[in-house]
């Protein structure tokens, strides 16, 4: 997967390959959140991980949160790829909400490691504690907008389909809301409990989008 390739330290960059050493960074920094946890991972560590001083670590990143900032607004940008590909192939508007809930759950399954740094570790950096998924999105440069990004596109897709005169139990915010429950609850299980003896992984992932799809619907 591009953007998680496993990347080995180097010595000093040339000019203009700053890029490849904040990936390596950010590699460097994935893997030992997801050894050690964000806690008691330190730029001490990421540093020697990259084989470089702490000083020059933070000319990329200026502490641990930008660092896990960045990992996140990497994962959504793939789960945005998904959806930009959603919105060209799919133009029936609960179709589309699906096949969103759909790729969600294939990404979050196909990269278990991302998906537990992401949306299943205990620290939410400050920046992002008490906005979220509603952040600001007019500048989607700014570290931590991913997951807004991403939100805000389905949120748009319900708004469609709600447009096209399907009636929605509640507000779009609130039935987006109640999608991204609902399947980051069948993914975290999938990811904890992977050996549990589940039914059929296909049927559950099949069944939670019906449910998820059929709550949130007036009848």
């Amino acid at each position: 997967m591009t953007g998680f390739a496993t990347i080995l330290p180097a010595g000093r960059k040339r000019r203009g390959e700053g890029h490849t050493r904040r990936e390596e960074i950010l590699q460097a920094a994935k893997d030992l959140f997801l050894e050690l946890g964000f806690e008691a991972t330190t730029i001490r560590r990421i540093a020697d991980r990259v084989g470089i001083s702490a000083p020059a670590l933070y000319l990329y990143f200026k502490d641990k949160d930008e660092l896990l900032l960045a990992l996140c607004d990497l994962t959504f940008a793939h789960l945005m790829g998904a959806v930009d590909e959603i919105e060209k192939t799919v133009t029936d508007p609960l179709d589309r909400v699906r096949r969103f809930g759909e790729a969600y759950v294939r990404f979050g399954l196909s990269h278990p490691d991302e998906y537990r740094l992401v949306f299943m570790g205990a620290h939410v950096p400050e920046s992002i504690r008490k906005t979220g998924h509603k952040a600001a999105t007019d500048d989607p440069t700014k570290p931590g907008v991913g997951g807004a990004l991403v939100f805000k596109r389905l949120v748009a897709i319900l708004a469609e389909a709600q447009a096209s005169g399907t009636k929605l139990k509640y507000p779009t915010d609130t039935c987006g809301e109640l999608c991204w429950m609902g399947l980051h609850g069948l993914v975290s299980a999938f990811i904890v409990k992977p050996d549990f003896p589940w039914s059929n992984r296909e049927l559950l992932i099949d069944g939670m989008l019906d449910i998820h799809l059929k709550g949130i619907l007036q009848t």
